[in-house]
């Protein structure tokens, strides 16, 4: 069964002024098409297995490069929309809140410690909140990589490709970044991850 993009949780102008219409047209639309119907086209349509199956059976194998690509990126752009909202941003509450205040010293550290990684990333990538044996981490990929193969869970992920922003904010990553975490993040998703996946090991996530 071949795979279909899915639809936004939000109308395309629902993010305005902070992401605009246009922006997630041709992100949605356009870049998130293309690395759907490139899987399609690489795996056929009797590959019935889910996503996150094809993730890993990708990982490392040879000529399976383009797969995984195609396949992570359709993964983390779905991840990427759930993590924002309309009147978003701001801060978590309760246990998600809590492990925060332990991990990082305050939602202002992790704040700052997001930003700066994700302002750090060199060229296209991802900035993410991950959760790894118990603990909240924040950690960056390069292009399609992303946490569930390195065997972490992710919370909350920033795409830092330049068509993610550069509509709104042209170069300016930083003004983008301070959007997103102000402004859209959807941390009653996030806190949703948490309450997922705290207590468990990270092999689940890939079972």
């Amino acid at each position: 069964m071949a795979f279909q993009l899915p639809d936004l949780p939000y109308a395309h102008d629902a993010l305005e002024p902070f992401m605009s219409a246009d922006t997630l047209q041709t992100h949605h639309g356009k870049h998130h098409q293309a690395y759907v119907d490139k899987l399609n086209a690489a795996l056929g349509d009797d590959d019935d297995r889910s996503l996150e199956a094809v993730i890993q059976n990708a990982v490392g194998r040879e000529g399976a490069h383009g797969v995984f690509n195609n396949a992570a990126q359709v993964w983390n752009h779905t991840f990427f929309w759930n993590c924002m909202t309309p009147q978003g941003g701001g801060r978590p509450d309760g246990a998600l809140a809590e492990q925060i205040d332990a991990d990082f010293g305050g939602f202002n550290a992790f704040r700052d410690a997001f930003k700066a990684a994700a302002m750090a990333q060199f060229g296209s990538g991802w900035a993410w909140l991950v959760l790894e044996n118990g603990t909240l981490k924040i950690t960056t990929t390069s292009n399609a990589d992303l946490p569930m193969v390195h065997g972490q869970h992710a919370l909350l992920t920033c795409d830092v490709w330049e068509h993610a922003y550069y509509l709104d904010h042209k170069n300016r990553r930083d003004a983008f970044l301070d959007a997103f975490l102000d402004k859209l993040v959807n941390w009653a998703f996030v806190a949703e991850q948490f309450e997922r996946y705290s207590g468990t090991n990270a092999a689940e996530q890939a079972a």
